[in-house]
Formats: structure tokens, C-alpha cells, sequence
């Protein structure tokens, strides 16, 4: 058995748990991609387009566009594109693809979209047309 200092034992518990953070991140990123990219896919299906978003963000969508999700969703400004980052935060996540950026939480259904169709405003925060509330 190892003997670790009790001064260096946190240190030890801290980069152990940033390693297991940094492994359920890189577990999760693909399919964090794959919600991204198959919503912002303006060739995709409406119905499974609008089953990747966020029950609050659908309600939301809906409301905001007086049109059912699967009317709304094909008149949005997607510009898609290859994803170039992603970045995982526990529960939520942040896709960059060429065009947009995308917002994702995880759900007990899995990850869902929370914002799209999302443009960076300088210091303020990103302007959004699907958001959630």
C-alpha cells in the first residue's frame, strides 16, 4: 500500500476526479455531436428534429412561432456545418459547428437541445432563435 501525505491527499482526490470528470466527458461527446448535428441537418426529419429539444424548449419553440415544432422547425436559419468544438459542463453541453452553436442538457431521455440557431453578441450573451425558458 502507498503512503500519501495527508497534505497531498486532497490534491491526490482532486486530480482523480478531474480525471474521471475529463473520461465521462469524452464518454458523452459523440453522442452530444450526433443530437447537434442530426437537429441542425435541414434535410433531417421535422419529427425527430423537434424530439431532440428540450421539453421546456419545445413548449417555448412552440409558442414563440404560434406553429407546431414540426412547421416551425423547417423555417429556421440552420446553417449546420461540421462540428469544430464541443465542450461538456456535467449536465450541459455547448456544440460549435461552422454555421452555429447549439446548447444541450441531459435528460433522462438523453441529451437534448436547450438552444440553436445561436449567434455570439460580443460580451452579451448569445442571441438565440429556438431557446428555451
Amino acid at each position: 500500500m502507498v503512503h500519501v501525505p495527508r497534505r497531498h491527499r486532497a490534491a491526490v482526490v482532486l486530480a482523480a476526479g478531474a480525471v474521471l470528470l475529463t473520461g465521462c466527458s469524452s464518454a458523452h461527446e459523440s453522442e452530444v455531436e450526433r443530437v447537434a448535428s442530426t437537429f441542425e441537418d435541414p434535410s433531417g426529419d421535422p419529427e425527430q428534429r423537434c424530439d431532440l429539444l428540450a421539453p421546456a424548449t419545445l413548449a417555448a419553440f412552440e409558442r414563440s412561432e404560434s406553429a407546431p415544432c414540426t412547421e416551425a422547425v423547417q423555417d429556421l436559419p440552420l446553417e449546420g456545418g461540421s462540428v469544430e468544438s464541443v465542450e461538456i459542463w456535467g449536465r450541459n453541453a455547448q456544440v460549435k459547428l461552422a454555421g452555429d452553436t447549439v446548447f444541450l442538457t441531459e435528460t433522462g431521455a438523453g441529451w437534448r437541445i436547450t438552444s440553436a440557431a445561436c449567434t455570439p453578441q460580443a460580451e452579451a450573451p448569445y442571441d438565440c432563435e429556438v431557446d428555451g425558458p
